[in-house]
């Protein structure tokens, strides 16, 4: 396996050439083909507003698709942007000379501020139709407003921020009233809170943003023409309505933290980015002097949440002292400058130019460009024209930017959706991390990459960067499909020999100990792995092969567990004298077919432990597998190894009660051997059935009798009835054995008696004890002193057996008394039973003529009939037919042939000569005369009445009516 592996490398510097020359006629390494159907649409698409004003746009605002724009000198037209058909005019309903100096128009669209140039301001609430006038405001310039999103409403404003030309900020509050249209005075307060110095002293303030973050913690950031300032405070939960006036409290007698830059333009924008509605900005620029400041905005730094700050100049073509821009706008990755005469869009991350819009001089010089917060749409305006840019698809190039900067992880986050583009991302990413020598991370990368396997794999292999390598062929091997199964094979190989080289490079290392424990799990959880069981397991002849030229045992027994290959793990136990393990293994997976293959090797070196293992798989076992490996085992006829088997063999028979013959043949030979006493009590405990008895009876006899084991063969006997054998052994043994054995013949007295004797034989000839054989006598009822003379010598005097013969005399008297009283009753019984049948002979019955047969109802004397005892009369033929269906089969056939044999004898003679009495004539020698026949007949029909004898009791449960005949039956009642 490892030549074909080397052969496999060597293939891999061969395959460049062939990849070289693929790639020279214009094959893509990434495998995705990059074809544009249609040309896309720019990132920012400008649109011409068809709108024609009545006069010159003075001012415009959006915010929440509501446009404020001032119309020359005193006209306002407000646009519902959803609702453009319906536009609303409102007069600002001034006689002087007042201008619109600029408008500021909140979050939601509902409250516009109109700041006029003759210190004045006007409010004008969505809702209504009147503009009122600020009083409080009066003698302040507006250059910015600071707009509350957290707790205004269209309704109230809530406490906001006001900077002037003066450089003063000042705090206020416009509310409407719910009762009326305004109250006295729309504007609730407007007091001063701070004042904003440059070196030359109070300078206006350009902008106002304020944000709120957890806990009540604000950060307000208010600009001037070259200075930006930060105050950051915490207004405590509860007293939000009550203003800002503690945040600016702090900074009294000290200046907040700024940033300033030496040029300006004599003004300054900030515009912020805004990710979704009612958010925090995430991002801001500052357009200055001599570029734009552009950062993310960090929430979490306690006092400047600037942060990620660059400043990106201006364009080479923007000369400040001429055209220097008037407007910024900010979106997700571009800000857009507004130049008198065109628009600049420059990308935050490399600070390109990336899209610019010359506009026509007939469209008059551009004035302003806003962005609407909430719908993320910017607008421009000219004293004539509006236009509208919608932003499409603007990180659609951003993948590139972040790659060439080498923020890989920001590339392949905008381009995850593009899987050509991603993997473009992931081949650069790799490159530069084999580049920076970080070969693991690059492994990563090219296991995603579309690249060709053979170039990347070899550039590890010349790199001598095994590790990366391996890393590589996990990522690759995960990636494939289940389809894919050369390639997994393969690549499944490889690593088992990556793995086991490196393995064996750092077992020889010992203070690389921790990287060897480390890859040592990770490759065995490669081998364990799901996905690759399948395959592993169809090529496992060949990882046995890999592991086995590695000498690598360990991980041997580790794949075979993997691979459910247990006979492998077993059988490598016990080659290394490791039985316990081997046991171990068997007796968690439980295979039975590995117990019989390993239980002869296991049981002569731990016998206890195998038993103990035999026995808690239970009935799971066959125990008649395992009896060779318990006669191979107990062969030596050490007693702890028979004791072991007999162990076994009981638990077999008791717990499990196991009826096969040889289990129980087995445990009487272990018995016969080792434990004569179990084995009479297991002989009586199986009872003395033949039927329920499991174990051999020829076969334990025959051990029994070589054994010695009489008692035990006197049992065996007597289960197989045979007594004679049986006492024949137990006089040999016990006397007491052989009368127990003598009186089993209980239905065979002459066996009986035949038993007896031998033991009075025995007792008389062998023992010579008289008075046992006196005790015989007594114990068997069937033998008689005469029985038991014959055995006795010729020199034993009477004396001895005077009382059994006196009591023998005694009881033939008794039994001759007997008879005679038997005889005398017999002699009775019959003179009685004489008496009655001549009593019975005399018996006689009246019959008077209107008397009538009781089954057919006709005169009863017209015919032959029969009188019975109970009163009924019957003539012969109507009893004959009551009777006969009634009876037996056997009898219905013999009533027919007496008939016949009547009927023959019932015709005329064909002798001239007819005998006086025919019914005293035989029918032939042998054969009954007509007068029998008639008796016979007679004792058949008439041997009770129909009605009061058992034929009647035996009827009761007879139907009235035939089933078979019931449906006709019911048929003719209807």
């Amino acid at each position: 396996m490892a030549s074909i592996l080397d052969e496999y490398e060597d293939s891999l510097h061969r395959s460049v050439s062939v990849q070289q020359s693929r790639a020279s006629v214009g094959i893509p390494h990434s495998g995705y083909v990059s074809a544009r159907l249609e040309k896309e649409t720019p990132i920012f698409n400008k649109q011409r507003i068809d709108f024609a004003p009545p006069e010159k746009i003075n001012s415009l605002v959006v915010s929440s698709n509501q446009l404020c724009m001032s119309l020359g000198k005193d006209t306002l037209l407000r646009i519902d942007l959803g609702k453009p058909d319906e536009p609303n005019q409102v007069e600002l309903g001034r006689k002087d000379e007042a201008k619109v100096y600029k408008m500021f128009l909140d979050h939601t669209g509902s409250h516009l501020l109109i700041a006029l140039n003759t210190s004045e301001c006007l409010y004008l609430n969505r809702s209504v139709q009147k503009v009122r006038a600020l009083s409080r405001w009066k003698g302040h310039l507006i250059e910015s407003v600071g707009w509350n999103k957290f707790l205004g409403s269209e309704t109230n404003t809530g406490p906001i921020l006001v900077g002037t030309s003066q450089g003063q900020i000042y705090e206020a509050e416009i509310s409407v009233s719910e009762g009326s249209l305004f109250s006295t005075n729309p504007d609730q307060y407007f007091r001063q809170v701070y004042t904003l110095e440059e070196e030359s002293g109070p300078a206006p303030v350009c902008c106002l943003e304020i944000e709120r973050v957890i806990e009540g913690k604000f950060f307000i950031i208010a600009t001037t023409r070259k200075r930006l300032f930060q105050f950051v405070g915490k207004v405590p939960e509860g007293t939000e309505q009550q203003g800002f006036s503690s945040i600016f409290a702090v900074h009294a007698d000290h200046l907040p933290s700024f940033r300033e830059f030496p040029a300006n333009l004599g003004f300054s924008e900030i515009a912020f980015y805004t990710p979704k509605l009612r958010s925090n900005p995430r991002s801001f620029a500052w357009m200055m002097g001599n570029g734009v400041l552009y950062g993310t905005l960090d929430y979490s730094r306690p006092d400047s949440i600037l942060s990620d700050e660059r400043v990106w100049v201006y364009p080479s073509d923007i000369d400040i002292t001429v055209n220097k821009p008037i407007s910024i706008v900010l979106t997700q990755f571009h800000f857009l400058l507004l130049l008198p005469d065109r628009v600049k869009a420059v990308c935050t991350l490399n600070g390109q130019v990336v899209f610019q819009d010359l506009f026509l001089e007939k469209f008059g010089s551009l004035t302003r460009m806003i962005k609407d917060p909430t719908v993320q749409q910017i607008w421009i305006h000219t004293e004539k024209v509006v236009f509208r840019y919608h932003v499409q698809r603007e990180s659609r190039d951003v993948w590139k930017m972040y790659m060439n900067m080498n923020k890989f992880d920001l590339a392949k986050e905008y381009c995850k959706d593009r899987p050509e583009c991603l993997d473009i991302v992931l081949a650069k990413e790799a490159e530069h991390c084999f580049q920076n020598k970080r070969y693991l991370d690059s492994a990563k990368c090219y296991a995603l990459t579309q690249n060709y396997f053979e170039e990347i794999a070899l550039k590890f292999i010349e790199a001598k960067q095994e590790e990366a390598l391996m890393e590589f062929l996990i990522k690759k091997l995960s990636n494939l499909k289940p389809s894919e199964k050369t390639q997994t094979t393969l690549l499944t190989t490889w690593l088992t020999e990556l793995y086991l080289n490196w393995l064996g490079v750092l077992q020889g290392d010992p203070s690389q100990r921790n990287l060897y424990l480390d890859t040592r799990e990770k490759f065995r959880t490669f081998l364990s792995s799901p996905k690759n069981k399948d395959c592993l397991f169809n090529n496992r002849a060949s990882i046995y092969e890999l592991l086995a030229s590695h000498g690598d045992t360990e991980h041997m027994v580790y794949f075979a567990v993997i691979m459910q290959d247990y006979e492998r793990v077993v059988a490598h136990h016990c080659q290394h004298d490791e039985y316990d393990e081997a046991l171990n293994v068997l007796s968690r997976h439980k295979d039975e077919k590995l117990f019989y293959k390993f239980s002869p090797v296991l049981i002569q070196h731990i016998p206890k432990k195998v038993v103990d293992a035999w026995i808690s798989m239970g009935s799971r076992l066959d125990a008649r597998n395992l009896i060779p490996a318990l006669v191979n085992y107990s062969q030596s006829a050490s007693t702890q190894q028979i004791n072991e088997a007999i162990r076994y063999m009981e638990f077999c028979v008791y717990q499990l009660e196991e009826t096969q013959q040889a289990i129980h043949n087995y445990l009487l030979s272990l018995y016969a051997l080792c434990r004569p006493d179990s084995l009479l009590s297991y002989l009586e405990q199986a009872g003395t059935n033949p039927n329920r008895i499991h174990y051999d009876l020829k076969y334990a006899l025959r051990l029994c009798a070589e054994h010695g084991h009489h008692r035990a063969c006197v049992h065996i006997y007597k289960v197989m009835e045979l007594y004679e054998e049986a006492v024949d052994l137990a006089l040999q043994v016990d006397v007491d054995l052989a009368k127990s054995c003598a009186d089993l013949p209980e239905d065979d007295e002459e066996l009986r008696k035949k038993l007896w004797l031998k033991i009075a034989r025995h007792v008389v000839q062998e023992e010579k004890d008289v008075k046992k054989a006196m005790a015989c006598l007594s114990s068997c009822a069937l033998l008689k002193i005469e029985d038991v003379l014959p055995f006795f010598p010729d020199f034993v005097t009477i004396d001895h057996f005077k009382e059994a013969i006196c009591n023998s005399l005694e009881d033939y008297n008794k039994h001759i008394e007997e008879l005679k009283r038997e005889m005398e009753e017999a002699t009775q019984s019959a003179k009685r039973i004489r008496e009655d049948i001549q009593e019975m002979r005399n018996k006689y019955g009246s019959v008077e003529p209107q008397e009538k047969c009781a089954a057919c109802d006709f005169p009863l004397l017209n015919r032959p009939f029969y009188l019975f005892l109970c009163g009924h009369m019957f003539h012969y033929d109507c009893l004959l037919q009551a009777v006969f269906p009634n009876l037996p089969a056997y009898k219905q056939a013999k009533l027919e042939d007496l008939q016949k044999k009547l009927a023959v004898t019932s015709q005329p003679s064909k002798s001239h000569h007819r005998p006086k009495d025919a019914d005293t004539i035989s029918l032939g020698k042998g054969q009954p005369s007509r007068e029998q026949i008639k008796a016979d007949i007679d004792d058949i029909v008439a041997a009770e009445c129909v009605y009061c004898g058992e034929l009647m009791i035996r009827s009761i449960d007879k139907p009235f009516i035939d089933p078979q005949k019931y449906e006709e039956e019911m048929q003719s009642w209807l």
